[in-house]
Formats: C-alpha cells, structure tokens, sequence
C-alpha cells in the first residue's frame, strides 16, 4: 500500500460541516470585534482601517441574515483610514483566494 492510498480524506458532508463550523466562529468574532472597534469615539486611522478591511468580507453571512454591522468608520482620519481600508480588504482576499485555490487543487489531485 503506498502513502497515497493510506491517505484518508474526509467526506462531503464533513466538509461542508467543517465550513459552517468555520463560518459561525468567524461570525461570532466578527460581531465582537465590530461592537469593540465603534465604542472608540475616536478617529479611525490606518490601522483600524486595515482591521475594518479584513473583516470587511466575512461580514456577508451576518449581513445575509439579516444582522447590521459596521463595515465602515465613518469617524475616520480619511486617507490614511481609506488607505488601510483598501489594504486590508486586498490582504484578506489574497490569503483568502490563496488557500482556496491552494485547497482546491490539492483536492483535484488527491
């Protein structure tokens, strides 16, 4: 038997229940982290902007549901926020579609 065969890979089902586990946790730290970052009164700056950015995609779910969280500091120092705004929701979504299209061609292979 070769190390490829032995491998065991899990089911569908334990997948897609691996991925709802994931997106509960993310939404749960999403609704904490948002409510810690507005009592702040203030002025959102860079790096509050790159935090707000990263977030930025994972709040889909909650917003799906119906669930208003801020995305968006309106109290901010302007360009640097909106710099670290746009840095963080570039970073997210390249480590994000990194290590789906990491994932998914470890899958097809495998």
């Amino acid at each position: 038997m070769s190390a490829r065969q032995a491998k065991v890979s899990p089911s569908r089902p334990a997948r897609v229940s691996a991925i709802l586990a994931l997106a509960l946790i993310i939404g749960g730290t999403l609704n904490r982290i948002s409510a810690s970052l507005e009592r702040s009164h203030r002025p959102a700056g860079f790096s509050r902007g790159m935090v707000q950015g990263a977030l930025m995609p994972m709040a889909m779910p909650n917003l799906l549901f119906g669930k208003d969280i801020a995305i968006y500091s309106e109290n901010n120092t302007g360009l640097t926020y909106k710099l670290g705004y746009t840095a963080g929701v570039n970073g997210c979504g390249a480590l994000f579609f990194g290590f789906c299209f990491w994932r998914f061609s470890r899958w097809r292979r495998g």
